[in-house]
């Protein structure tokens, strides 16, 4: 009986010292972005919109301002609205604002976490960073590539003039010719590609996975270790399956280059440029691998969204389309095709561009970021392991940048005053 309260006493004088330590914390810390208010223990999950995120919090901004917090299960979010902020944060406090999200299905279980979008801030991701600036990460070194640019759009012209109807499924093709010869030196086929197919079916697991949130053990990890026989435990084979399907899409192509380069037919390519570099060990052989296939991951579907949205709009808007085709009738003539020599006497067309990426932005809420240590800003405490997002489709459309932002006006980017290049945006912020 003794023993019982001696246990009892203490269970209490923890419990107390813990409810202590909250209230001493929240009564000398500043208070959190304000943001819509929620409920006991759910937080905001009643709050939050399954669909068109960016719009529903850019509406908050109404009533909030441009910080706004929300509390999803003890998760803490913060978005922001402004590019002073933005700027601020994830720019000049980039230390405290470049880590990622840990999606535990995604990453640990399927495996993601291994990739540049998912690593976290340390000695691995630069080590990648590195690698990506000494063979794609300038405009000097793209410049090879150019005509393997060319060459896949001129065949992207005319799958379109035979099979137009077909116009989502030739721009990936075009896109994944590009990224997979960039990355291994590989000549997709015409018609069906086993690569082609294998990456593809590999990136339907990274979107499955990574939204915060769409599966149960992202916000309960502990559930990670529940056997996969357990009722309620589907997500544990549903992990198996993907990450097969994520390493497949790895080893494979990787093993390829090596097994040509033993036999000296492997050509050109950010693989085989950074395994010709010297004795490599194990774990830079690692992230070679990883970093050739988040090469893909990273620039497939932004292409091809972004690619996607150009026809849209030139659909939506022909007398666009007809000022831009004026300029290059202009400057190209009607006897060729247009190369990246001409880019820089096609001001308009270069708008046109400029203009898709801003109306239409393909990552509207960008990469979201983490906070890697506690932070005050503005008055605001920002706890760490703070998921932070930063509504980039609310920067491209804030009228005090863009007049008249719903407007698809290419012109906005020429003349003396120019509005401000939306790739300042489009691509994310911070050392990310």
């Amino acid at each position: 009986m003794a023993s019982s309260l001696v246990i009892l006493d203490t269970v209490f004088v923890v419990l107390g010292l813990y409810i202590l330590r909250r209230y001493l914390t929240n009564r000398f810390q500043p208070p959190l972005p304000p943001g819509p208010r929620g409920l006991p223990i759910v937080g905001n999950v009643l709050d939050m919109p399954s669909s068109y995120e960016w719009l529903t919090t850019a509406e908050w901004t109404k009533r909030w301002g441009d910080i706004i917090h929300v509390d999803v299960l003890g998760q803490h979010f913060v978005f922001l609205h402004s590019a002073d902020d933005v700027t601020a944060l994830l720019d000049k406090r980039s230390t405290k604002y470049s880590g990622r999200p840990r999606f535990t299905m995604g990453g640990e279980l399927v495996g993601w976490d291994a990739s540049l979008g998912l690593s976290q801030y340390n000695d691995r991701f630069k080590e990648s960073r590195r690698y990506y600036s000494r063979v794609i990460g300038t405009k000097s070194a793209l410049r090879p590539f150019h005509e393997l640019i060319e060459t896949e759009i001129y065949k992207l012209l005319k799958r379109l003039m035979y099979t137009p109807e077909n116009l989502h499924e030739h721009v990936q093709k075009t896109a994944s010719a590009i990224i997979l010869k960039i990355a291994y030196g590989y000549s997709v086929l015409e018609g069906k590609d086993p690569y082609v197919d294998m990456v593809d079916k590999a990136m339907e697991s990274f979107n499955a996975t990574t939204t915060p949130g769409a599966f149960l053990v992202d916000i309960l990890p502990i559930l990670r270790y529940v056997p996969s026989w357990v009722p309620g435990a589907k997500f544990k084979g549903l992990a198996a399956a993907w990450r097969a399907d994520v390493m497949e899409m790895v080893e494979t192509p990787f093993a390829m280059v090596k097994q040509q380069m033993h036999e000296g037919t492997a050509v050109s390519s950010y693989t085989k440029n950074l395994l010709e570099t010297g004795t490599l060990t194990a774990e830079k052989e690692d992230i070679i691998k990883w970093s050739a296939a988040s090469i893909y991951g990273a620039g497939t579907e932004t292409t091809v969204a972004t690619i996607n949205s150009f026809f849209l709009a030139m659909t939506m808007f022909p007398d666009i389309q007809q000022k831009a085709q004026e300029e290059m009738d202009r400057v190209v003539g009607k006897d060729r095709l247009p190369t990246f020599a001409d880019r820089e006497n096609l001001p308009y067309v270069e708008a046109v561009v400029n203009e898709v990426l801003r109306h239409n932005p393909v990552a509207p809420l960008g990469v979201p970021h983490s906070t890697s240590q506690d932070d005050i800003y503005k008055g605001y405490f920002i706890p760490k392991d703070t998921i932070v997002v930063s509504n980039i489709w609310a920067l491209l459309h804030d009228p005090e940048i863009y007049p008249d932002p719903s407007a698809f006006n290419p012109d906005r980017y020429l003349g003396p005053n120019p509005d401000r290049n939306p790739r300042e945006f489009a691509f994310g912020f911070g050392r990310r």
